[in-house]
């Protein structure tokens, strides 16, 4: 299926374009409706399948609607090089918007993060140590969070 009949952002749309993507995986032909419907959500599928953009992209066209200006989708995972390369991807995809995305990950200086978080990101993708940090030192806030993702919830648990 083309990502056209999704009912997704043309700004999405042409990042996806822009990425050499025409056809939507069977994952995110399931997902991104789904996800663009407020619906919960638990899929698996390969690795190399476009689980990320399955979620991200929904989530993207959600916010660019809402305009939402605050923290408020939250995306955990287990390590900082997942935390690293989903942070890229959502960066690609909201290229042609207004979208912020931090990453928060251990093994880094806390200062640079917290001077990101205080841009009012709306985006957080963290690994739960981090997050902790962050929370317990309140530079981060997690009252306006409306959508959680869990990636790799498995290896978390």
């Amino acid at each position: 299926m083309s990502f056209d009949l999704l009912g997704l952002h043309p700004s999405l749309l042409k990042a996806v374009k822009e990425k050499g993507y025409s056809d939507a995986t069977a994952i995110q032909e399931k997902a991104i409706p789904a996800v663009l419907a407020g619906r919960d959500l638990i899929a698996g599928a390969q690795t190399g399948t476009g689980k990320t953009a399955a979620y991200t992209l929904p989530l993207l066209h959600y916010l660019i609607e809402q305009s939402v200006s605050t923290p408020t989708v939250l995306v955990v995972v287990p390590t900082r090089e997942l935390a690293l390369q989903i942070r890229t991807q959502w960066v690609a995809y909201a290229k042609n918007t207004s979208i912020r995305v931090v990453a928060l990950y251990g093994g880094a200086p806390m200062r640079p993060q917290i001077e990101s978080l205080r841009r009012n990101p709306q985006v957080i993708v963290a690994t739960p140590g981090r997050l902790m940090d962050h929370v317990e030192r309140r530079t981060l806030a997690l009252s306006g969070i409306t959508k959680v993702v869990l990636d790799e919830a498995d290896r978390m648990l």
